[in-house]
């Protein structure tokens, strides 16, 4: 099974998800998802940089599961989680994005970014004001 995201926690606080370019199937979105959720097991605040430059459009099945988790997770996100940042130069999945949000608000605060640069410095000022 080919992953549909990685997960990098070497520059913690910050966790770096990158979306490898696979499309999401039954098998590795809920593990991204579980990946995801398990950036928060030191219980300590991180922020997320979400790296969609690779990323392909996820079914609406996908989407729909990725809006539940936000809803389960929210207390933990609204605990742990500084904010998020989004990398996403497809304004096709920036649109998606947008529609996940629809179905359930992102609980922390976020951005969307052009570059890397740009969203890991945005993160970095909200982790440090945390």
């Amino acid at each position: 099974m080919n992953k549909y995201a990685t997960i990098d926690s070497t520059q913690f606080p910050l966790i770096l998800v990158r979306f490898t370019g696979e499309k999401a199937t039954d098998e590795n979105f809920p593990l991204y998802l579980q990946e995801v959720e398990a950036a928060y097991d030191r219980k300590n605040k991180i922020g997320i940089l979400f790296d969609a430059t690779e990323a392909t459009l996820p079914g609406l099945k996908y989407q729909k599961m990725q809006a539940q988790w936000l809803k389960d997770h929210k207390s933990l996100m609204q605990n742990y989680c500084a904010g998020t940042t989004y990398v996403i130069p497809n304004l096709v999945i920036r649109n998606v994005l947008k529609g996940i949000f629809a179905l359930q608000n992102q609980p922390v605060p976020y951005t969307v970014c052009g570059n890397m640069g740009e969203a890991e410095e945005w993160l970095r000022d909200l982790i440090d004001q945390s």
